[in-house]
C-alpha cells in the first residue's frame, strides 16, 4: 500500500514533490519512484521512469551478499561503542579520570559521526560511495590503533572523534546505497533486515568487551576493533561494486551541497521525520553512555551481568524490528507502527523514570532491567520507519539526505551522553529523566511535523502532488 511521505501515481511513472526555490531560483523538486526500479526523473518530467543503471541491476542480483556488507557497516557504530561500554568503569580508574569526562569518549565518537556525515555524504553524492568509503575505513583503523595506546583521557577523546568522524562513511553510504537499490515498501523490509545483521553487533560486542576484560585491560578493546576494521576494509574493496552511476552524480561543489540541504529541510514532512528520529536515537543513546553505571555501580551487576542484559536488549530490538520487516510493513501504515514504537517508548520511559525516582518504593535490577527491555524493544519499530519515511522523499539526494538523518541523531545523542551522568554514578535518574524528555519530543515531532492523519492512502493513490511545506 502506498505510505504517507511517499507521493505515488499508477505504474511506472513518477509524481514531483515541490520544495521551496533554491538560492538561484531554480525549484528543487523531490522525484519519488513507484517502480521496482529505484531510478529517479529530473524534476519537471513526466517520463516514465527509466530501467535500472546495470551497476544497480548487478548489485540486486547480489543482495545476499550486499546485505550483509551493509550489515557490517552500519554494525561498525555499535561495535566501536558496545564493545568498549563494559570497559568505561575501568577506564575511569586507569587514566585516573572521573566519569563524567571518560563519557566524553563517547560524546566525542558521536559528535564526530555526525559531522562526518555532513561531509562524506554530499562527498558520495558527487564521487559516488565507493571512494569515499574506503578512505573512512582506513583513516578508521588508523584511529582505532591510537586509541589502543592513548596515554590520557583528553588524547582518548580526541582520537574517539577522528575514529567517529572517519566512520561515518560506513554509515552514511550505507543508506545512500539502500536509497540507490531499493524503494518504498522494498526499502522499509530492506532496513529491517539490515537491523538484523546489524544487531547481531550488539548483541555480541558487550560479551566479547566483558571477555576482553577477563584476559587483557580496556586497551585490548580497541585493539579487536582495529582487527574489525581491517576485515571490512577489505570486505568493502572486494565485494561493494558502486550504485551510483556517473549520470545520477551532482557536480556542485560545497555551495551545491548546502543548497541540496536547505532544500530538504525546507520540506517540513522530511524534517519531521528527521527530527523524530534523531530525538528516537538520543533515548536509545541515554540507555547506552548511562546503563554500564546504571547495571553495575548502581545495582552492583558485574561487567559479564550487564554484556548479558545488554544482548538480551538487542535481542528485543532486532526481534521486534523483524516482526516489522516480515509482517507489519506492506500491511500496516508506516506511520501507524511509527506512532505504535513511539507510544511504548513514552510509557517505558516513564516507567522507568518512577522506578529510578523511588516513587515505586525501592526497587532491584530485574524491575529496571525490564523497562529497558521494553524500551529498547520497541526501537525496532520507531528507527526503521523513520529512516523509510524519510529517505522515500529524497531519491535525487540520497547522500545528502542520509548525512542530514544521521547527524542530527548523533547531535541529539552526543548532548544526551553527558546529561545521563550529570548526578554522579551512583544514580539513575538523570538517565531516565533523558530518556522521557527526547520520547515526549520524538512524539510531538512527528505528530506537530509529520501529521501522519494528513497522509490519507487514498490521496496517495490518486496521485495529487502535496506541497511538503503545506
Amino acid at each position: 500500500m502506498p505510505e504517507s511521505g511517499q507521493r505515488t501515481t499508477q505504474g511506472n511513472t513518477t509524481e514531483k514533490v515541490p520544495v521551496t526555490p533554491d538560492a538561484a531560483g531554480a525549484s528543487a523538486g523531490i522525484t519519488v519512484p513507484t517502480g521496482a526500479t529505484g531510478s529517479t526523473e529530473p524534476a519537471g518530467s513526466t517520463a516514465p521512469v527509466t530501467p535500472v543503471a546495470p551497476g544497480v541491476a548487478a548489485a540486486r542480483r547480489t543482495g545476499l551478499l550486499v546485505t550483509l556488507v551493509l550489515g557490517g557497516l552500519t554494525a561498525l557504530p555499535p561495535l566501536s561503542m558496545d564493545m568498549y561500554l563494559p570497559a568505561l568503569p575501568e577506564v575511569t580508574g586507569a587514566l585516573h579520570a572521573p566519569a563524567a569526562t571518560v563519557q566524553l569518549t563517547l560524546t566525542a565518537c558521536l559528535a564526530g559521526m555526525a559531522l562526518g556525515q555532513l561531509v562524506v555524504g554530499p562527498m558520495s553524492d558527487k564521487w559516488g560511495r565507493r571512494r569515499p568509503l574506503l578512505v573512512g575505513m582506513v583513516v578508521y583503523v588508523l584511529a582505532t590503533a591510537v586509541c589502543a595506546l592513548a596515554p590520557t583521557a583528553e588524547t582518548l577523546i580526541g582520537f574517539r572523534l577522528l575514529q567517529g568522524l572517519a566512520g561515518a562513511a560506513g554509515i552514511v553510504i550505507a543508506r545512500a546505497v539502500v536509497r540507490d537499490l531499493y524503494d518504498g515498501v522494498e526499502m522499509a523490509r530492506f532496513f529491517s533486515t539490515l537491523m538484523l545483521i546489524s544487531g547481531v553487533a550488539p548483541i555480541v560486542a558487550p560479551l566479547i568487551g566483558g571477555q576482553i576484560l577477563r584476559i587483557t585491560d580496556w586497551r585490548g578493546v580497541f585493539h579487536v576493533l582495529t582487527g574489525v576494521g581491517v576485515l571490512l576494509t577489505l570486505v568493502v574493496h572486494r565485494f561493494l561494486a558502486e550504485t551510483l552511476p556517473p549520470e545520477r552524480r551532482h557536480e556542485g561543489g560545497v555551495g551545491q551541497a548546502l543548497r541540496t540541504m536547505r532544500g530538504l529541510l525546507a520540506d517540513r514532512v522530511f524534517t519531521g521525520y528527521m527530527l523524530t528520529g534523531g530525538l528516537a536515537f538520543a533515548v536509545l543513546f541515554a540507555y547506552i553512555s548511562a546503563s554500564p553505571f546504571v547495571v553495575q555501580e548502581v545495582y552492583g551487576a558485574s561487567p559479564q551481568t550487564f554484556s548479558l542484559l545488554f544482548g538480551l536488549n538487542s535481542v528485543g530490538l532486532v526481534a521486534v524490528g523483524q516482526i516489522n520487516g516480515k509482517l507489519l510493513v506492506g500491511r500496516v501504515s508506516l506511520d501507524k507502527v511509527l506512532g505504535w514504537g513511539l507510544g511504548v517508548i513514552l510509557l517505558a520511559a516513564s516507567a522507568l523514570l518512577l522506578m529510578t525516582s523511588g516513587v515505586l518504593g525501592e526497587v532491584g535490577l530485574v524491575p529496571v532491567a525490564a523497562g529497558l527491555f521494553v524500551l529498547m524493544s520497541a526501537m525496532g519499530l520507531a528507527m526503521p520507519n523513520t529512516n523509510a519515511q524519510a529517505l522515500m522523499r529524497t531519491p535525487h539526494a540520497a547522500g545528502s539526505a542520509s548525512a542530514l538523518l544521521g547527524t542530527s541523531s548523533f547531535l541529539v545523542g552526543a548532548v544526551a551522553s553527558p546529561l545521563v551522568g550529570v548526578a554522579g554514578e551512583h544514580t539513575a535518574v538523570p538517565m531516565a529523566v533523558v530518556q522521557l524528555t527526547c520520547a515526549v519530543l520524538a512524539l510531538a515531532c512527528f505528530l506537530g511535523l509529520c501529521r501522519p492523519w494528513r497522509n490519507a492512502p487514498g490521496t496517495a493513490r490518486a496521485g495529487k502532488a502535496q506541497d511538503p511545506a503545506a
